[in-house]
């Protein structure tokens, strides 16, 4: 990682020099890529995700939209609180260290904010993980057996370990994919000291996102003992190591 900052009169742009070095306001938008050709897919709802080709390889590009009620009132702008607390700033900073920390989660490139007034939006750009499907489609295409399930506990517990703490940690974060098990979107995510609530938090709102993607349709018993007993085998494992 070679953080550079580059600071304009209304927001500033952060990127990672080994694999960006020409990286500009540009990049953060899609019609820059897509007039290159270099758009593959772009998606609405609540994140405004591309997926680019950019120098530095394919890569995700997503702008920071809130969710819930207050979307309504503030749509893509937070709050100001200063340079480093903005979202992308702190979610690439986080990013980065997990790779120092050997944990599998996106590579950060680039990040960027806007600030107008009391006010800012955000964008990050991440390379892509290829050929990866999440743990939520996994389930629907009956891929979420016992070896899975005791992979994604181990998974975690990586993280936990380390003190990483994922925000919404559910089954569209989680990545299935040839190069391994992987953890996506770490916004708001942080780091924090060893406690045994918020890792205890963290698996609750994995299990609610599981079953509420229907995990437990098959039945109370062969979800605990099929998929969540196997998770956390795998957890209390790897997390004990």
């Amino acid at each position: 990682m070679q953080e550079h900052l580059h600071e304009g009169t209304d927001g500033a742009l952060l990127f990672d020099a080994a694999l960006a070095p020409q990286a500009d306001e540009a990049w953060f938008s899609p019609a820059h890529w897509r007039s290159r050709g270099a758009l593959r897919t772009q998606a609405g709802g609540r994140g405004g995700v591309a997926v680019i080709d950019t120098p530095a390889g394919a890569c995700v590009l997503r702008h920071y939209r809130r969710g819930g009620l207050v979307a309504a009132w503030l749509g893509d702008r937070y709050l100001w609180r200063g340079r480093d607390a903005t979202r992308s700033f702190a979610e690439f900073r986080l990013l980065a260290r997990m790779a120092e920390l050997g944990l599998p989660g996106p590579q950060p490139v680039a990040a960027r904010y806007r600030r107008r007034g009391l006010f800012y939006t955000a964008d990050l750009i991440t390379r892509r993980i290829d050929e990866a499907a999440t743990l939520a489609q996994c389930l629907a295409a009956g891929r979420l057996d016992a070896a899975l399930a005791e992979a994604v506990g181990e998974l975690i517990a990586r993280f936990h370990r380390a003190g990483v703490w994922h925000a919404d940690l559910n089954a569209h974060n989680v990545l299935v994919a040839p190069s391994g098990l992987h953890l996506i979107d770490f916004d708001r995510g942080r780091l924090r000291a060893p406690a045994e609530g918020w890792r205890l938090a963290n698996l609750q709102r994995l299990q609610r996102s599981l079953r509420k993607l229907g995990a437990a349709a098959p039945g109370e018993e062969a979800f605990m003992r099929g998929i969540w007993a196997p998770l956390l085998h795998g957890y209390a494992r790897r997390l004990g190591a």
